[in-house]
């Protein structure tokens, strides 16, 4: 028997639109991973010698780019926060989309940028390079979530993060005033994996084969 291959999958909105795809690429998980009650976090897959692991969707990537899983979905926006050298992303699953984006409260736009700038968000790396090329040196204070509060509790000026509809900003008084990194979900391998491991091959080419289907219809 095989090793299992581990398949890693984030949790929340881009995993809801990937399951319909990954079914369609033969990885459909076992009825526990849809209960909702469950806190497995590694699940088995009908029909074949692979497990998929739900995590957080920065962990996808360090999981994959460490080899202790093989495969993976993540938004692009992770796979550029870490630029892991062990990590490929073959395929744009054309799903997930949304953009990373820099706001400020409303009423403080506009105006010369200063040389310094204090910014909360959980991109540093992404962050830094912006700034970098506006000539502004960014601090950032990293955080995992509430990103909307610190504008208005005086931690930072601006915030860098995922908007989708701006719905969020809107209601926290924040603006977006300049995107970073337009964003969708991608499938991830492991080098070494996708160089030795025909299963991870065929995968990277079952789901490349299903984005052009719906690209041509």
């Amino acid at each position: 028997m095989p090793t299992p291959l581990t398949f890693a999958v984030p949790k929340g909105r881009i995993l809801d639109e990937a399951l319909p795809l990954m079914a369609r690429a033969g990885v459909i998980p076992e009825a526990e991973f849809h209960d909702k009650k469950s806190r497995a976090l590694s699940f088995a897959c009908e029909n074949s010698d692979m497990r998929l692991i739900r995590v957080r969707a920065f962990d996808v990537a360090t999981f994959v780019a460490h080899g202790a899983a093989q495969v993976g979905i993540v938004g692009s926006d992770v796979v550029e926060e870490f630029a892991y050298s062990d990590l490929y992303a073959p395929v744009d699953l054309d799903i997930g989309h949304c953009r990373l984006s820099v706001a400020e409260k409303v009423g403080e736009t506009g105006g010369a940028l200063p040389s310094h700038l204090r910014i909360a968000s959980k991109y540093p790396n992404l962050t830094r390079r912006h700034f970098e090329k506006l000539g502004v040196q960014a601090e950032v204070v990293k955080l995992n979530g509430a990103m909307e509060l610190a504008p208005s509790l005086g931690l930072s000026s601006r915030i860098v993060d995922l908007v989708s509809t701006g719905r969020t900003l809107k209601e926290n008084g924040l603006v977006e005033t300049s995107r970073i990194l337009d964003i969708s979900a991608r499938l991830i391998v492991n080098r070494a994996a996708l160089k030795t491991d025909e299963r991870v091959a065929a995968l990277v080419e079952a789901f490349r084969a299903l984005v052009a289907e719906k690209e041509a219809a």
